[in-house]
């Protein structure tokens, strides 16, 4: 199952600068390794803002809700996530 995620994160201005890195580098480390196992296959930057639209490919809903559930900064996201199906008029499939 594929489903796009957009990410958009506002981390609070007083968190400690310490937290704040260990929690990005955690973030980063986590994403990396879900990108490895092919659960998380594209991440884009979306231009001027502190957010990125991702791919996912999931076997269930459930397991995407643990992927994002257990992200780092998911207490500090607000999510959006749409179901893909493919497309009749894609030539690669």
């Amino acid at each position: 199952m594929l489903f796009a995620v957009t990410m958009r994160v506002s981390l609070p201005a007083d968190l400690d600068p310490a937290v704040r890195d260990d929690t990005l580098a955690l973030e980063k480390a986590y994403s990396q390794e879900l990108q490895r196992a092919g659960k998380w296959p594209h991440i884009w930057r979306i231009a001027g803002q502190y957010a990125n639209l991702s791919i996912f490919e999931v076997d269930s809903i459930d397991e995407l809700h643990q992927l994002l559930w257990d992200l780092p900064l998911f207490n500090y996201m607000k999510l959006e996530i749409q179901p893909l199906a493919k497309h009749p008029s894609d030539i690669a499939g």
